[in-house]
């Protein structure tokens, strides 16, 4: 990547703003702890005895797609606060094609999701979490791909608003149900009819199957299909992503 292009440099400021900032990193892995802590070792003996094996290791890819949704969609939130500060309208206003920018700070997030991801996958490891090292990389690519979707659709709905609590009831109310209703939790093979449609049609679901099938080796709809769905609804989201951006106001 050309060290002088706008795309770069404004991806290394979302990851140099986030190592800079310890209590931003440490807040964050609250909840994807708790998570892992409690339903890891609360459910797990009723997991084991239905028959679902090691629930600890179902849930892992789970509790890192929650912390990857969770950085990326309020990553945009970023953008709200660069527009009521008046960096975004120096960005704006440079001779910089407007994609470039988004592009910029979708792949800051992302980055900064997948090293959080990251965190969360090294603290599974504590608490007794296996995984196939080889397929390390490939889970890496899911965890990116998710980070990609969720940076842009928050940047996308970003450019919308201009209040920070708005967007963040906004993103609230459509990061719980994503992750409630999904495969992140429980497994989705016996699931009625229209739940069952509901998690298929989930974009979360198919990261989440990626990462585990990469992980663990169990995968309800198989690595090729998880990885041609996100890659799909990346470009996707990234187009109606740009669009919207390039329309903002600072």
């Amino acid at each position: 990547m050309n060290m002088n292009s706008p795309v770069y440099i404004l991806w290394l400021r979302q990851v140099k703003k986030y190592f800079r900032s310890r209590s931003r990193i440490v807040g964050a892995l609250g909840q994807p702890t708790l998570f892992l802590i409690a339903l890891g070792f609360g459910f797990g003996p009723v997991f084991a005895k239905a028959g679902g094996g090691n629930y600890l290791e179902f849930l892992v890819p789970g509790i890192i797609a929650l912390s990857i949704l969770f950085t990326a969609t309020f990553s945009g939130i970023e953008v709200i606060w660069d527009r009521q500060f008046g960096f975004l309208k120096e960005t704006l206003v440079a001779p910089v094609n407007r994609t470039k920018i988004m592009l910029g700070r979708t792949l800051g997030g992302a980055t900064v999701a997948v090293v959080q991801g990251l965190i969360v996958m090294l603290i599974s490891l504590l608490l007794g979490f296996q995984f196939n090292v080889l397929m390390l990389p490939v889970a890496v690519v899911f965890m990116f791909l998710l980070g990609l979707l969720f940076t842009a659709l928050g940047t996308a709905i970003a450019s919308l608003m201009e209040d920070m609590q708005g967007f963040q009831l906004i993103i609230n109310f459509l990061i719980m149900p994503l992750f409630f209703l999904s495969n992140a939790l429980f497994p989705v093979d016996n699931l009625p009819g229209p739940l069952a449609a509901v998690t298929q049609l989930n974009p979360l679901s198919y990261g989440v199957d990626g990462m585990r099938g990469a992980l663990t080796g169990v995968s309800q709809f198989g690595l090729f299909l998880d990885f041609s769905v996100l890659a799909v609804i990346v470009i996707a989201i990234m187009l109606i992503g740009g669009k919207l951006f390039s329309k903002i106001q600072a």
